[in-house]
């Protein structure tokens, strides 16, 4: 077996620094993510004068114990509502995310009622607009546990308003696809947040505190007039006895989730999968710790990304495909976490030999039902008139054409640089990879600030040469230092991951298991036969 052999020296100044740039940045990522979970807790105290279990806490009630929990979305909205990053609070009012519920892997959707009673954020429409998406994909029922105040009618846009008619059509199309979607009502869900209980195939509604109505009290009262109280518009109770779309009544919140476990497990969802994990694998030959000193956080810093990938497969088992043509372009058999796969990474900008490469690979592991994972650390194709001339567009155009039309799995990791047209066929985020994860260094854009500025400043001088003028030198600099900062707001791992240009920003240290769930997620997802119905499952 080709197994790689490690040059990494851990001892280097080189790697010293390396960690320590590294392990700054995942401390910042870890501060803005506890950054939600306190703003969360502040409420704490409110829900135990409701005798509410916290939504961290459903959380964890909810999972299975000693399972893995793949969080997405933890940095949604980051910089996207509130521009300041001192201030910003990321999550999006929700905790989402891949975990196993009785056994089943399933997508959960928690409101964060804890952060202003649950109401949207500019983004919140856009991340259940994205799990749903992934759970429609990878065949995954839905577990929602809803007290949300819904939109906030001070700065609600129409474009949110339009999103959000799409959650309700997801949810019949996830009861019509055969997946099902169970809901824990805990607190209020009214107006349009009302279709989240009245879509979904189970309801279970927590006595007291549960409550869903088309119009609360303050608002019957400002339409019609009519003055009710909100239990009798919409409580737990009255739609177990009276409207029939509560299917059981929770005592209390822990007992809504305890109920809501046991509905999972009825389903026997398990019965079909005809796909099961590996019961034993390699694990890796050598220490993941090493992969914060290995990889520098400065892009333009070149490694050897046969180095990271020992560190992420079975056993540092590498089977390089066509090793000698295209060199900068990594292809590669391997196998994570038991699973078969094919791995694509860069040691460098892609040529048309490495392209052309990167195209047929990815074909013949679309033949073999192999999945990709891609480890895009590219700031794009090369240019200039030898790359030109060697037909770079064309074969930069069949990497492309390759990487949109696979029907595998297909898994990104951003570990560096993800600039231009690279960024596409190294399978970005428009590619529709099924997870994409980035690291905390990751930098992503059209291409690197200091180039567009350049490139701005030489299209300049050119138009100042035609019209027979000399260029003005201090504004070319302004105009630079300009470009420089407006790139550099914009290509932060932390920023994309607050516009869900991505659905997870990662440790590291926790690539292999992210790569592996995220395989095993396709895998068993593709095994499932869930029975599709022309319509959704009507509430009677």
């Amino acid at each position: 077996m080709p197994v790689f052999q490690s040059r990494l020296d851990i001892h280097s100044e080189e790697f010293a620094a390396n960690r320590h740039e590294m392990m700054a940045l995942i401390e910042e990522m870890a501060t803005l993510e506890q950054r939600a979970v306190d703003a969360s807790n502040r409420r704490r105290s409110v829900f135990e004068q409701r005798n509410q279990v916290p939504p961290y806490d459903r959380v964890t009630k909810l999972l299975d114990q000693d399972m893995p929990f793949l969080r997405l979305h933890s940095l949604s909205n980051y910089l996207y509502e509130d521009p300041d990053p001192d201030t910003s609070v990321p999550g999006a009012s929700m905790i989402v995310g891949v975990g196993f519920v009785s056994g089943v892997r399933v997508m959960i959707w928690v409101d964060d009622s804890g952060i202003r009673a649950g109401s949207y954020t500019k983004n919140t429409v856009d991340t259940a607009l994205s799990i749903q998406k992934i759970a429609l994909r990878q065949n995954l029922p839905l577990v929602h546990l809803v007290e949300s105040a819904g939109a906030n009618l001070m700065d609600f846009s129409v474009e949110n308003w339009i999103g959000a008619g799409a959650m309700f059509r997801n949810l019949a199309w996830f009861s019509a696809s055969g997946l099902p979607v169970v809901t824990v009502l805990h607190g209020p869900s009214t107006a349009g947040g009302a279709y989240m209980p009245g879509m979904s195939d189970y309801v279970i509604g927590v006595k007291k505190n549960g409550l869903a109505a088309l119009g609360a009290a303050a608002l019957v009262k400002a339409a019609t007039g009519e003055v009710a109280d909100d239990r009798e518009l919409g409580g737990s109770e009255m739609h177990a006895t009276t409207t029939g779309l509560v299917e059981y009544l929770a005592e209390d919140d822990a007992d809504g989730i305890a109920l809501a476990r046991r509905v999972v497990s009825n389903l026997d969802w398990n019965r079909d999968g005809r796909w099961r994990a590996p019961p034993s694998y390699e694990e890796p030959l050598y220490d993941l710790e090493d992969i914060v000193g290995l990889v520098p956080v400065d892009y333009r810093v070149g490694y050897d990304s046969h180095e990271l990938i020992a560190r992420l497969v079975d056993g540092a088992v590498i089977d390089d495909f066509k090793p000698d043509y295209g060199a900068t372009m990594i292809c590669a058999h391997v196998s994570i976490t038991g699973i078969r796969c094919g791995l694509l990474a860069n040691n460098g900008p892609i040529d048309p030999q490495g392209a052309n490469k990167a195209a047929q690979f990815m074909q013949l592991c679309d033949q073999a039902d192999l999945p990709l994972v891609f480890l895009s650390n590219i700031t794009g194709y090369m240019v200039g008139v030898e790359y030109e001339q060697a037909g770079m567009i064309k074969a930069g155009a069949k990497m492309i054409q390759a990487v949109s039309n696979v029907q595998v799995p297909k898994i990104t990791l951003y570990c560096g640089a993800s600039y231009g047209a690279g960024n596409y066929g190294m399978c970005g985020f428009s590619y529709e990879p099924d997870f994409l994860f980035a690291w905390p260094n990751a930098s992503s854009h059209v291409m690197g600030g200091e180039q567009a500025a350049r490139t701005m400043t030489q299209v300049a001088e050119v138009a100042a040469e035609r019209r027979g003028e000399v260029p003005n030198r201090e504004a070319l600099a302004a105009q630079e230092a300009r470009i420089i900062s407006h790139f550099s707001a914009q290509e932060s791992a932390f920023y994309s991951a607050g516009r869900n240009l991505s659905h997870a920003v990662i440790d590291p240290r926790d690539s292999r298991q992210a790569i592996g769930f995220a395989l095993a997620t396709c895998l068993e997802g593709r095994a499932h036969s869930p029975k599709k119905l022309s319509f959704g499952v009507g509430r009677m």
